[in-house]
């Protein structure tokens, strides 16, 4: 009851309108209008959510960025103490050696130990590994000793005791010659604490962090890496690297207790720290971010503009289109209605409009037809009762023609003659004696076999032909001419009387619920390519011919899907032709609804 009174309503309200108003009415307010203020109000939701999970995002970045720094420290970290923790090797550069060959011994260990390892891992420039021994060689591979050369902007002498009265086993710093550098140290130590040497690893710095610093939040903020000492390792931020907090950008921001400073000029900072003691800091600019969401913003809102005004404008050409069509189908009405029925309406398009037009075209020429065709039905009307007489007159024609003669072949005594004119009247009079379709296998048996006896009588002893029928089915009924065309084309198409040994089959037998008729010969079989288009029906030459689909077709209208008709072939070897139907006790019908 409430949607007939809307319904009514809203015919009334609009009664007065045209066509054009109506659709360009309903359009706006369902369409335009909604879009519009859905577009403004997402809008303003979008922007509000952007802004409200700008630090969780931001958070969740800073998280994922530490857990990627701590998995890569701890790659570096592992190999360093392993190296420095390795009690062969503490056992081999402790010891004292009195000839060559056990330092030789020493050297190789060391080379097939640790050189292959550190392949491992990406970025390492120089792995070293510093002893005191007096009597053990350093190769300038992988053994050293601290001498007066460089190492890292400092004296390798000087770095050594400054590691060995470090408090920390394992440090991370950067090299004092370069700020793109970093060096990995780690103490030998043995059981009892006492250290025997340092392992020296260094990094190239942009293998190790460059992936977690290149370019963070899109330009919008930075990040760094602080470790223990207060000390910058690493940062996005090229300048800062290796400087101390305090003297850095960062130091204003550093040290709340929440982890999280927002300040005046819209710039937060989030930091992670991670299990070595490091944190992770990232100083980010939220009125950058939030710029650049208010400019998607916009372009946002210009593309719904855009699209809206497109949309208007298609719509009224569309409205121009149909109003302009429904006008010409009234004026082609009027032309009707005077009594022009030879009018037509141009049609090209294929909408529900096309439709009409081309219903209109129909009926219009329909329309003019009308008093032709019903003179014309009376005409043919007389036509068939006439072909029916004729249909009559023909088949006795024929007969009374090959009795006349029969009986002169008789009187000369030509047996040859007899036998090929009883062959033609049984042929004739089983394919011209009843007009109904419908026929027991007997005769359908019968009249293939007149036909056979008369190809018999043309090609003495050229084919020798087998049957196989079981009794029991002669009584069955079926359609005609379904064999007869099959055994044709063993004759006219597989050139039978050409082959040697020629050879012709029918077999017919009950299977089940069914009835199995074959045709089987060894003429000249059929190509691959042409068996496959005569199977599918798309076959074109004489081979398959009006023949075999007209077999198809009769099949499938008496008998629906359980009449099928298969064909097999080997070229120039044999054909085989399978007819099934149904078990037909009764006449068979028309399927009238397959058909």
């Amino acid at each position: 009851m409430i949607k007939q009174s809307i319904e009514k309503g809203i015919i009334r309200m609009t009664r007065s309108m045209n066509l054009r108003g109506k659709i360009v009415l309903f359009y706006g307010l369902i369409v335009f209008l909604p879009t519009v203020l859905l577009a403004a109000g997402a809008g303003y939701l979008m922007l509000q959510t952007v802004r409200a999970n700008y630090i969780l995002t931001i958070r969740e970045a800073v998280r994922q960025s530490a857990q990627s720094i701590e998995f890569r420290k701890q790659s570096y970290d592992l190999l360093a103490t392993r190296t420095a923790t390795d009690g062969e090797l503490i056992s081999r550069i402790t010891r004292d050696y009195t000839d060559i060959s056990e330092q030789l011994g020493t050297v190789n260990y060391v080379d097939r130990s640790f050189l292959f390892t550190s392949k491992y891992l990406p970025g390492i420039e120089n792995f070293r590994i510093y002893h005191t021994n007096a009597t053990l060689v350093q190769d300038g591979g992988l053994l050293w000793k601290p001498e007066g050369r460089m190492l890292s902007g400092q004296r390798e002498q000087d770095w050594y005791a400054q590691r060995l009265s470090s408090q920390d086993n394992l440090v991370w710093t950067n090299a004092k010659d370069d700020r793109n550098k970093l060096v990995v140290s780690h103490k030998i130590l043995d059981s009892n604490g006492d250290v025997h040497g340092l392992v020296y690893l260094l990094l190239d710095y942009k293998s190790v962090f460059a992936e977690s610093f290149d370019h963070p939040f899109d330009g919008a903020g930075e990040m760094y890496i602080v470790d223990g000492s207060q000390r910058i390792i690493a940062s996005s931020e090229p300048s800062e690297i290796a400087t101390s907090l305090s003297s850095s950008s960062l130091s204003e921001y550093w040290g709340r207790p929440d982890g999280t400073t927002r300040t005046n000029n819209g710039t937060v900072l989030i930091t992670q720290e991670i299990k070595s003691g490091w944190r992770v800091g990232a100083l980010v600019h939220l009125d950058r971010l939030e710029e650049q969401s208010r400019r998607i913003l916009y372009y946002i809102a210009a593309g719904i503009a855009f699209f809206l005004l497109l949309s208007v404008f298609l719509i009224m050409i569309v409205l121009k289109n149909i109003i302009w069509r429904i006008r010409k189908l009234g004026n082609r009405m009027t032309d009707i209605s005077e009594g022009y029925f030879e009018v037509k309406v141009k049609n090209r398009d294929k909408d529900e409009l096309g439709e009409l037009e081309v219903l209109f075209n129909s009926m219009s020429g329909r329309l003019g037809k009308l008093v032709e065709e019903h003179t014309e039905a009376l005409l043919k009307e007389r036509e068939q009762s006439f072909r029916a007489l004729q249909a009559q007159i023909n088949p006795h024609f024929i007969y009374n023609s090959l009795s006349l003669i029969r009986w002169r072949a008789l009187d000369l005594q030509d047996e040859l003659q007899v036998r090929t004119i009883d062959a033609l009247t049984t042929f004739y009079r089983l394919a011209l004696g009843n007009q109904d379709n419908v026929t027991r296998l007997s005769d359908e048996l019968e009249h293939v076999k007149a036909y056979i006896d008369i190809q018999q009588l043309r090609y003495p002893g050229q084919v020798s032909v087998e049957w196989e029928v079981e009794p029991e089915i002669l009584n069955l009924y079926t359609i005609k001419l379904i064999l007869q065309p099959i055994v044709e084309n063993c004759y006219l198409h597989g050139v039978i009387t050409a082959r040697k040994h020629a050879f012709i089959q029918i077999t017919a037998e009950r299977r089940g619920d069914e009835v199995r008729i074959q045709v089987f010969d060894n003429g000249q079989g059929i190509g691959q390519d042409k068996l496959e288009k005569i199977r599918s029906g798309t076959y074109s030459g004489t081979r398959n011919g009006f023949g075999m689909n007209n077999i198809r077709e009769r099949l499938a209208l008496y008998f629906g899907s359980g009449g099928r008709l298969e064909i097999d072939s080997a070229e120039d070897e044999w054909t085989v032709v399978t007819i099934h139907i149904p078990l037909c006790v009764e006449r068979p019908e028309l399927k009238k609804k397959e058909g």
